[in-house]
C-alpha cells in the first residue's frame, strides 16, 4: 500500500469537507505550459488553451460591422495585419472569465505621434477597451496610452518595448454580472504587458468610449474578442485564451 501523501486528523476547512492538506483532495489538472514567444517566433499556447488565431488563416474571425461578413485583414508570415479602411474584426467565438494572451506589433516606421502612432485596441467581450499604442517615447493623454483601459484608467506604467518589436499582453477577465438591468458586480481586470503589471484587479466604470464618462449597459455573460481598424498598420499573432473556472472537487 502507497503511503499517504496528506493528513486525515487535521481540522476540516471551513465551508468544505476537507481537512488541511488532505490526502484525498483532487489534483489539479495537468498542464503542458508551452514555451515562451520570441522577437522571432511565437511561442506555444498551453495545453488548455483555445486558440483564437495561429498565424494561418482568419476562418475563426469576422467583421465587427452591424453586417458582420468576412474579416478582411491580411494574413501573412505567421501574422494577421489591420488592412486600414476595412474595419473593426471579432472573433465569431464568445466567450466570458478568462486568461487571455494577445501579441502585437506596431508599425516599425514611425510616421506619426500620441494617438497616431500604432493604434488599435483589444475589446473584451467587444465592449471594453484594453488599449493598444506606440508609446515608446511618444506621450500621449495617459488613459489612452498602451495598455490603458481606454478613457477611464492609465496603465501604472508604460512598459512599451520600441516600435517594430513584439509586445506581449496577459489579460486576466472577470465579467461583469447582472441581475435584469441592475449591476450587481463590476467587472474586474488584471493586464500585464511584457511581463509587467499595468493593471490589478482593476474595475471598469463601465463599456469604455472616447471623450465621454459611460456606465454599465446588461449584456451576456459571454462575448467576442474585437481588435480594432484604427487605421494604422498595427500586427497581430498568438492570440489564445483559457476559460477562468472554479478549481473542481470531484
Amino acid at each position: 500500500m502507497a503511503e499517504s501523501i496528506g493528513y486525515d486528523d487535521t481540522p476540516i476547512l471551513p465551508g468544505t469537507r476537507w481537512h488541511v492538506h488532505d490526502g484525498e483532495r483532487p489534483q489539479p489538472p495537468v498542464v503542458d505550459p508551452g514555451t515562451p514567444s520570441t522577437q522571432g517566433e511565437p511561442g506555444r499556447p498551453p495545453s488548455d488553451a483555445i486558440v483564437l488565431f495561429d498565424g494561418t488563416d482568419l476562418s475563426g474571425w469576422e467583421s465587427a460591422g452591424e453586417e458582420g461578413g468576412e474579416a478582411q485583414w491580411k494574413v501573412e508570415n505567421g501574422y494577421m495585419e489591420v488592412v486600414p479602411g476595412t474595419g473593426s474584426i471579432r472573433t465569431k467565438e464568445e466567450f466570458g472569465d478568462c486568461q487571455l494572451h494577445v501579441e502585437w506589433r506596431a508599425p516599425e516606421e514611425i510616421t506619426g505621434d500620441s494617438q497616431g502612432r500604432g493604434n488599435s485596441g483589444v475589446f473584451l467581450m467587444g465592449r471594453y477597451e484594453i488599449q493598444v499604442l506606440d508609446c515608446y517615447d511618444n506621450p500621449t493623454y495617459a488613459d489612452g496610452a498602451t495598455g490603458a483601459i481606454y478613457g477611464q484608467y492609465p496603465p501604472l506604467v508604460n512598459a512599451c518595448r520600441p516600435p517594430g518589436e513584439w509586445q506581449v499582453y496577459d489579460i486576466i477577465w472577470e465579467g461583469p454580472r447582472f441581475d435584469g438591468e441592475e449591476l450587481v458586480r463590476p467587472a474586474r481586470v488584471t493586464v500585464l504587458l511584457n511581463g509587467v503589471v499595468l493593471h490589478h484587479a482593476t474595475e471598469p466604470r463601465g463599456v469604455t468610449s472616447h471623450k465621454v464618462v459611460t456606465e454599465y449597459e446588461p449584456h451576456d455573460e459571454v462575448g467576442p474578442l474585437e481588435l480594432q481598424d484604427h487605421r494604422d498598420l498595427v500586427r497581430f499573432r498568438n492570440i489564445w485564451y483559457r476559460p477562468l473556472q472554479d478549481y473542481d472537487e470531484g
